[in-house]
């Protein structure tokens, strides 16, 4: 985290990593939609017509790569980005004994200023500062590791492409291991047009960055690195560790307007997080893109899984962490942060000296009370057949991926089927047609280029044949409700649902906080992308249902309460809802139908460990009722479903555990943990599915990157 980069004022171009949507930046532009454009059947129309319908290979391999040894890779941009952004689930790792691989990208360097609260204004010295932060995170990992504060590590290289070299520090303890790998490249570099970064290293030609050695590092050699040795340094990392889970922070940071009220401190120009959080998501997307994509592999795919997190867009939306996971988050940035008083033997310092002795806790930034994914809708997801047999669907390799169970309610998965169409975001969402046809809908990496319209989005599709059969040969487009391709990076990944008038609804976040919608009718056409009527300020994850009487109905929360939109009746015009869900969400929504064809909501509060949970009988003029707050001991979005007709009645939760695995609680009265056979740590949000007579099964991907099942069994008599 580069708090006291600057860089934007001094650059000359106007070019930012994200300055390829600047103008979605202006207050009038932010809001991507015209208020002036004409309704139809409640939604606002988009003011160009949709991209037309297009048609991608599938690029199907034979398989997926049988996974190797869980191994979890962090690529960062500064030292403690993977404490303040991706903590807890780093900790949760290595408590599973699944060895860690932190590569940090920059040195983190800034103006080399290591100031300590309270003490004399220190001198700029950026060698030293980046040694005291290394020494930092020697510190923090120790400590998660189970170690010592100062317990010394094995100091080596790791020889890289192009005859380069980076500093690589391994330690073992207990049977947990972490290695960190530091490129140590400059955060600012002066040239004749002034000083660039890793923004212009992206998105800049002929642009090239050094490294910056440190006093005490194995390596004294200073390297250049151009746009493609980074993307290749990355790749080449990858393939020599083959990780199972890949790490990242945030490629595609939501629009912020900076203000009184939202100063932009480190912010880039317009956007919600430091540019080179934003540079290197970018550059290691394209590498992961290369790796899932690339002909090197063979003919099978590598069969990782990934994670994004959002970096500064923390401060600006509610605390999702409960207190206890904030203070040990703080414990460990302690740790990192040091003090000039320590005795560490490193003589460059001793940690990151303003983040020490509870710094964060008295920021009000508040980067440390929440762990924010960018992609909340990731996970299995689950597509249950009459005969009552699962097929789960999620993306591996960038690509995306199906497992079918063996038999009904057998628990047992076949091996993973890959499906093409990456690089896809990690978020997938799958239903069944009325047809009984599998539709698979995901976010696609379009492409990653320099200019703007060669870094895009779009929204894809990929179908059955027949039920139960084949998939078609061709991915179709559905476009991105962005007409300019800059706005397009701000759309969120799809979430879908099949009413039972044989229709379509495709839901995405759009750039300005809005929610548009794409809609197939009963022969198989599409709608143009549509923007629901009102409603912006949406935190990523949208979720719907249909409800008994056929009535689709869409959630997301705002800053304030969780915004609804519904129809009056089967198969009309989406309007908004109900207004009465008041209760602040610190996460997204995740919503089901009961049995009784009632409408479930649940969501987390915030900086709490309990869930909101309420019920909406009736449509647009429904009336909810709050049903009991139910405790989980982790954090993050839940799934849920009717539990009515379990020993214990009521509502399923599927949530995060305390100790990153799953728990399911059955009208909060029961608590199960559970994680993949491997490493009990779970990879995004678990998936909760009512199996008609044989209760309810919670589904996970672990870092074996299978699913895994645990059914929680009707009450006696059921049928």
């Amino acid at each position: 985290m580069g708090r006291w980069s600057n860089m934007g004022r001094q650059v000359t171009s106007r070019r930012t990593v994200l300055a390829s949507m600047a103008g979605v930046v202006a207050a009038g532009a932010i809001a991507g939609c015209d208020s002036s454009h004409p309704s139809a059947r409640g939604a606002a129309v988009t003011s160009q017509p949709p991209k037309p319908v297009s048609l991608l290979p599938v690029d199907r391999r034979s398989s997926f790569d049988a996974p190797g040894n869980p191994l979890a890779m962090a690529i960062l941009a500064h030292p403690d980005d993977d404490l303040f952004f991706m903590n807890p689930d780093t900790l949760h790792t290595i408590e599973r004994n699944v060895p860690v691989v932190s590569v940090y990208v920059t040195g983190g360097g800034s103006y080399g200023v290591n100031q300590a609260p309270g003490e004399p204004k220190a001198r700029p010295d950026v060698p030293a500062y980046v040694s005291a932060r290394q020494q930092g995170l020697r510190q923090a990992y120790a400590r998660m590791l189970g170690a010592t504060l100062f317990t010394p590590w094995n100091r080596t290289v790791v020889k890289l492409p192009g005859g380069r070299a980076a500093e690589l520090n391994v330690l073992e303890y207990n049977g947990r291991r972490a290695e960190l790998i530091f490129l140590g490249i400059r955060m600012h570099e002066k040239t004749g047009r002034g000083s660039v970064g890793m923004t212009q290293l992206w998105n800049t030609p002929g642009v090239v960055l050094r490294t910056q050695p440190t006093p005490e590092s194995t390596v004294q050699e200073k390297y250049t690195y151009s746009r493609d040795d980074l993307t290749e340094t990355l790749l080449f990392l990858m393939r020599k560790y083959r990780p199972t889970l890949v790490r990242t922070l945030d490629p595609d940071p939501d629009a912020q307007v900076h203000d009184k009220l939202h100063p932009r401190g480190s912010d880039q120009v317009g956007y919600s997080d430091h540019p080179d959080h934003t540079a290197v998501a970018l550059f290691t997307w394209r590498a992961l893109a290369q790796w899932g994509q690339g002909s090197s592999e063979g003919s099978r795919t590598p069969g990782f899984l990934t994670e994004a997190y959002r970096g500064y867009y923390n401060q600006r939306w509610p605390y999702n962490l409960p207190g206890d996971t904030v203070h040990q988050k703080t414990e460990y940035l302690n740790d990192y942060g040091g003090a000039s008083s320590w005795q560490c033997g490193n003589a460059s310092g001793c940690g990151d000296y303003s983040v020490g002795l509870n710094g964060v806790l008295k920021s009000k930034k508040g980067w440390v009370r929440s762990t924010h994914r960018r992609y909340p809708t990731a996970g299995p997801k689950v597509v249950l057949d009459k005969d009552g047999r699962m097929t789960a669907y999620a993306v591996l390799g960038t690509r995306a991926a199906r497992w079918r169970e063996s038999g009904p309610y057998s628990g047992g998965w076949g091996a993973a089927e890959d499906l093409g169409g990456g690089p896809l975001a990690p978020a997938l969402s799958a239903v069944a047609a009325a047809d009984g046809r599998h539709l698979v809908f995901g976010l696609r990496f379009t492409s990653m280029g320099l200019t703007d319209p060669d870094d895009t989005r779009e929204i894809v599709l990929l179908q059955q044949k027949t039920p139960g059969g084949a998939f078609e040969d061709r991915w179709i487009s559905l476009g991105n409700p962005e007409t300019d391709a800059r706005h397009t990076r701000l759309t969120g990944p799809p979430t879908a649902v099949a009413a039972p008038d044989g229709t379509v609804h495709v839901f995405v976040r759009n750039a300005a906080k809005g929610i548009s919608t794409r809609v197939r009718d009963k022969q198989g056409k599409w709608s143009p992308w549509q923007k629901l009527p009102g409603g912006g300020q949406i935190q990523e994850g949208v979720s719907a249902t249909v409800d008994g009487d056929g009535r689709v109905h869409v959630f997301g929360s705002a800053f304030g309460w969780v915004e609804h939109w519904t129809q009056k009746d089967a198969g009309g015009a989406l309007v908004r809802g109900a207004r009465n869900l008041r209760t602040r969400p610190g996460d997204s929504p995740n919503v089901a139908t009961a049995k009784d064809g009632t409408v479930l909501l649940a969501y987390p509060k915030p900086s709490s460990d309990q869930i909101n949970v309420s019920q909406l009988r009736g449509g647009e003029a429904g009336r909810w009722t709050d049903l009991p707050d139910q405790k989980v001991s982790g954090y993050g979005p839940v799934a849920l479903v009717d539990g009515q007709d379990l020993a214990t009645g009521g509502v399923v939760l599927g949530a995060r555990s305390g100790t990153g695995a799953v728990e399911y609680l059955d009208s909060g009265k029961q608590v199960t943990l559970h994680g993949d056979a491997s490493t009990g740590l779970m990879v995004g949000a678990p998936a909760v599915v009512q199996g008609a007579s044989q209760g309810v099964a919670v589904v996970t991907l672990g870092l074996n990157t299978a699913p895994a099942v645990t059914r929680v069994p009707p009450r006696a008599g059921t049928v």
